[in-house]
């Protein structure tokens, strides 16, 4: 297994937000240290094109950084073409990898706790299951909006009352990880069989643009309030 964390220089909705300082420290940096604590001993890598992202991730030990062509990090370079650059890196140094793990830059509450899990579950992962992936509980009572403004319930027979709904489960992007096979084969992420691990709100919490920032910060101040 290898760990790969796509760190792209460019983006528009918050100029260099993965080493956006949050509380004073680069984004980047919370995955990183979430990574050192679970101590898995697992190589690491930091795909990035940007030399700033770079200069940070050199000060972290048993770290990586793969330099990206400009082609695989624009707004519209895929993930997976990420993975693939990665893998044909790896290739050339004669080493291959049968899982990988993605674990992107913009989930700063993601732990080493539900790191090691995923680990985990992929040493008892079925051959016929190609990824895994974070998803979030929700119980929402979720509307649709009509061209005419008028609402219509996504799910019409679902009970009233939230504790009684079932649960739908959202994409939160903040662990991935894929059986190489699966990638090479379909060229997808998820590949064509995917599970899904739920893992706690805060954890699933995704950096996008100031606004989140300004969450993120608010959610930083009560946690070190709570453990003081």
């Amino acid at each position: 297994m290898i760990i790969l964390i796509p760190a792209r220089g460019g983006s528009k909705r918050l100029p260099n937000k993965n080493i956006y300082p949050l509380n004073g420290k680069p984004l980047i940096c919370y995955t990183l240290d979430a990574i050192a604590e679970a101590d898995l001993n697992i190589p690491t890598y930091v795909s990035t094109d940007d030399e700033k992202i770079a200069a940070i991730v050199h000060t972290f030990p048993n770290v990586e950084v793969v330099m990206r062509p400009a082609e695989f990090a624009s707004d519209k370079a895929s993930t997976e073409s990420v993975l693939f650059h990665l893998l044909d890196f790896l290739s050339k140094k004669g080493q291959s990898t049968d899982w990988l793990m993605t674990l992107p830059p913009t989930s700063p509450f993601r732990t080493a706790h539900t790191i090691r899990s995923f680990v985990e579950k992929a040493a008892a992962c079925p051959d016929n299951i190609d990824s895994l992936m974070s998803v979030t509980e929700n119980r929402g009572d979720f509307w649709c909006m009509q061209d005419d403004g008028s609402m219509q319930r996504l799910f019409p027979n679902a009970p009233r009352r939230q504790q009684d709904r079932l649960p739908i489960f959202e994409e939160n992007s903040a662990v991935y990880l894929t059986r190489r096979q699966a990638l090479v084969e379909t060229g997808f992420i998820l590949g064509q069989t995917v599970h899904g691990v739920s893992i706690p709100v805060i954890e699933g919490f995704d950096i996008n643009n100031f606004d989140d920032i300004i969450l993120a910060e608010c959610m930083l101040d009560v946690i070190m309030k709570s453990t003081d």
